[in-house]
């Protein structure tokens, strides 16, 4: 599944970056987001005594990436990934601490066009993970702080967050009874953004709302879409866009994505949209073509072998007298120079 994501990945022009398991826990946390570090597992290293910190998220060695070694390169850079990541803890729904992640960062662009592409290969990288009926949710991670820059009234801002996040509409009532209607507009997308719509008589939202669309036209057909503007969990570092990724057989989202800012060890920032996958959360789907083994019998000339190789197939060779395709499960065998499917 992992080669396929990322052959996937490849074909949009994503280059592989395989950053180290550990780094210097204070370098690792610089790049990390606010608070991330708490979740490495940290050791002191024999060698140096400095401290390590195994990564609990693959984004930010990512960054240090394309901020170093390709910050000489024309933006935006565009890379993939996969490796293993360990948490101190895991989460209540969800207790494993090691999990495969993987993903594709668009670096230095932040544009519709740039998220369009995004989520476009997050779906491509879905199908060819063999994901039965993809589904993507929306969210908008900064709508409220808008609507209050816009002039909407809110006296607690975080508290209000925090109701909407939780769909408290009792506590959203009191707080601020201007942003209820957000509540409401949920759901289906083209539903949901057609509420949100009527709700910005002021057309604060009406850029990002427009975006939005044409993000979701770019997989339109080719994924279930919903929209739910004021989800935060997860998402309190995106800007203004974040998705969560769902499959059929899951059991919840499979992944996540968004738009965010890189702040570099000179201060600067930049803006990135990326996604991430974690292969644990996904339901096996078989490959036909890995699973298509050829047994080559013993005294096969190699120029045969590797003939069959070139032609797709997997070969594999017996090594003594005994052995067989059964035993070495093959779903071929090699007979007179053609492959036989066993019977």
């Amino acid at each position: 599944m992992e080669a396929r994501i990322l052959a996937a990945a490849r074909l949009h022009g994503y280059e592989r970056a395989d950053p180290p398991l550990a780094e210097y826990a204070d370098a690792l946390a610089a790049r990390l987001k606010t608070g991330g570090l708490a979740q490495a597992v940290r050791f002191v290293d024999p060698a140096g005594q400095a401290t390590l910190a195994i990564r609990p998220d693959l984004t930010a060695q990512i960054a240090r990436i394309a901020a170093t070694r390709m910050g000489h390169h024309p933006r935006p850079v565009r890379l993939c990934y996969a490796g293993a990541v360990l948490r101190l803890k895991g989460e209540e729904l969800d207790p494993a601490r090691e999990r495969r992640q993987i993903g594709c960062e668009l670096i230095g662009l932040d544009t519709v066009a740039a998220a369009r592409e995004v989520v476009g290969v997050a779906v491509d990288a879905l199908e060819a993970a063999g994901a039965q009926g993809p589904s993507i949710d929306f969210t908008l991670p900064d709508l409220v702080e808008t609507l209050a820059a816009d002039g909407l009234p809110v006296a607690d801002l975080a508290a209000l967050r925090d109701r909407l996040d939780a769909k408290d509409a009792g506590a959203v009532a009191e707080l601020a009874p201007a942003y209820l209607p957000l509540i409401e507009a949920a759901g289906p997308f083209d539903a949901a953004l057609a509420k949100l719509r009527a709700f910005d008589r002021t057309g604060a939202l009406a850029s990002r709302l427009d975006g939005l669309a044409r993000i979701a036209e770019a997989v339109e057909g080719r994924a279930r879409l919903t929209l739910d503007p004021t989800e935060r969990h997860g998402f309190e570092y995106q800007s203004w866009l974040g998705f969560s990724l769902f499959a059929g057989g899951a059991r919840g989202e499979v992944g996540r994505g968004g738009t965010y800012t890189l702040l570099h060890e000179s201060g600067a920032e930049e803006a990135a949209t990326g996604f991430s996958l974690y292969l644990d959360r996904l339901p096996m789907t078989p490959d036909a073509d890995a699973r298509r083994r050829l047994f080559v019998p013993l005294g096969t000339p190699a120029e045969t072998s590797a003939a069959m190789r070139a032609a797709g197939w997997v070969t594999v060779a017996a090594l003594e007298p005994g052995d067989t395709p059964e035993a070495q499960l093959c779903t071929h065998v090699l007979r007179e120079g053609v492959a036989k499917v066993l019977r």
